[in-house]
């Protein structure tokens, strides 16, 4: 087998392969890597490199491999970790020059479990400073590019992870999604990425209390995103917000048929590319072929919703930045400082008045699922922005209009807004300048399930991407 074809195995298909020994992780390991190295001069995906640590584990995975019995759930996979949480000893930087030196001194609680489920980290993967854009770049690490078309962002924050994924550098990759962060990258890389209900998966505080907050898992095939929030999902005894009992998800679900699916292109919120709709419409008829009923909705949101949600953003976020203002000002991009700033002068009363309007949100989405197995929507309004971006004084137009530089191009945010919603991004095309494009699977409130079954059977009509060299970026 071509290296190639290994740095695009599913993860699922590597376990098998490594418990029959056709395939050793070692083997599995040493390509992956060689991949990053390749094509990391011209990506920017990685941040810190663990790589002689992690040929080591994976000898150590092969051995146990070799003497048979049980081995561990994700035992010598490689995950590469976004380098926004915690590895006890291991340098963290969050993007920022602030941080640019700065060890752990703990693990965060799912990279705990993901470390004590046998994958190997290799690789710290790239964010914008402090995860608080939707693309990939900071003055510390540099422009991050998209392995589809390196003159366009792969998205943010998580969007090292998502190129590390599409490059063939990760086999599963680990994301944060605040605002969108996992599902916008997801998108523009053709990855999956899975933002958990609130209090799924365990988090560090204080963010663990902030219902926008969630962490979740990337991968290029749903198998394998069901595979990496399997590990990452139950209560901690660290996180006072995560969620009892533990869920454990099926690899295998049934079909759809019969379902009644609704769908916004919009949210009634967005101006949304052409490309972006053509894709989604085609996407919508696979689910049409499957048996689903596909209707269109109208969700009534008020007209301040996007509003409403960076509000909050920089009430809680924006505020948690201010603190660094006065030391290290200096040190910060334009676009975290310009955030931070913006958090110091918010008000409680600019809080309450998000909360009323996510509650005015949900009083149409929630009556609606009880009428529809699903929401779908696109993920993001335009398949990418230039790499180089800048929401701070930058301007994006879609179909001619202009948007708000930060969130009016991405269709994620109302989604954090109503947290508890679990919502799975998966393809749904590519545009005429190669960037893939997304949508979004949106489901009842803790329905995780839902959204997987529905994801599964989309990729299998579909027939799954990375497939081949014609379905894979050329690098």
């Amino acid at each position: 087998m071509r290296d190639e074809d290994l740095c695009y195995m599913p993860a699922t298909e590597a376990l098998a392969r490594f418990r029959d020994r056709s395939l050793s992780p070692v083997e599995l390991m040493r390509a992956v890597i060689a991949r990053a190295e390749a094509t990391e001069p011209g990506l920017n995906a990685i941040t810190f490199r663990h790589f002689d640590e992690a040929m080591d584990e994976a000898r150590k995975a092969e051995g146990r491999y070799a003497r048979g019995g049980r081995v561990r759930p994700l035992e010598g996979l490689p995950v590469a970790i976004k380098d926004e949480s915690f590895i006890k000893g291991k340098p963290t930087s969050n993007g920022s020059l602030i941080l640019k030196d700065h060890v752990a001194d703990h693990t965060s609680p799912v990279n705990d479990r993901i470390l004590r489920a046998g994958a190997i980290v290799h690789a710290r993967t790239a964010t914008p400073e402090f995860s608080c854009a939707g693309y990939c770049w900071s003055r510390l690490w540099g422009v991050t590019r998209n392995p589809w078309n390196p003159a366009f962002t792969p998205g943010g924050s998580s969007g090292g992870s998502g190129a590390a994924l599409a490059a063939g550098s990760a086999t599963l990759a680990t994301g944060s999604d605040i605002g969108g962060s996992i599902r916008i990258p997801a998108s523009m890389t053709g990855t999956v990425g899975y933002k958990p209900p609130y209090g799924r998966n365990p988090e560090d505080p204080p963010f663990n209390l902030d219902f926008y907050c969630h962490n979740g898992p990337m991968a290029r095939t749903v198998r394998d995103t069901i595979l990496l929030q399997n590990v990452m999902a139950g209560p901690h005894p660290g996180d006072i917000a995560s969620l009892r009992p533990r869920l454990r998800l099926p690899m295998e679900m049934r079909p759809i048929k019969g379902w009644k699916i609704a769908f916004s292109m919009d949210l009634g919120l967005f101006e949304v590319d052409r490309e972006v709709q053509a894709n989604t419409r085609a996407a919508l008829d696979v689910f049409r072929d499957l048996g689903a009923t596909v209707e269109e909705v109208d969700l009534g949101w008020p007209s301040d919703a996007l509003d409403a949600g960076l509000t909050y953003l920089r009430h809680i976020f924006g505020a948690y930045l201010g603190q660094l203002l006065a030391e290290h000002g200096d040190e910060m991009t334009d676009y975290a400082r310009a955030f931070a700033e913006a958090g110091l002068q918010s008000r409680a009363i600019d809080f309450v008045q998000s909360l009323e309007v996510a509650g005015r949100m949900y009083a149409t989405l929630g009556p609606l699922l009880e009428r529809y197995d699903l929401l779908i929507c696109p993920t993001t309004a335009v398949p990418s922005v230039p790499a180089d971006f800048n929401q701070h004084g930058g301007t994006v137009k879609i179909n001619g209009k202009v948007v708000n530089p930060m969130l009016g191009w991405v269709m994620t945010t109302p989604f954090n807004m109503l947290s508890r919603c679990p919502v799975l991004s998966v393809p749904s095309g590519r545009a005429a300048n190669g960037v893939p494009t997304g949508i979004q699977l949106v489901g009842r409130t803790y329905a995780d399930a839902d959204v997987f079954r529905a994801g599964l059977a989309y990729e299998a009509a579909a027939g799954g991407w990375f497939g081949g060299p014609k379905a894979r970026p050329v690098l």
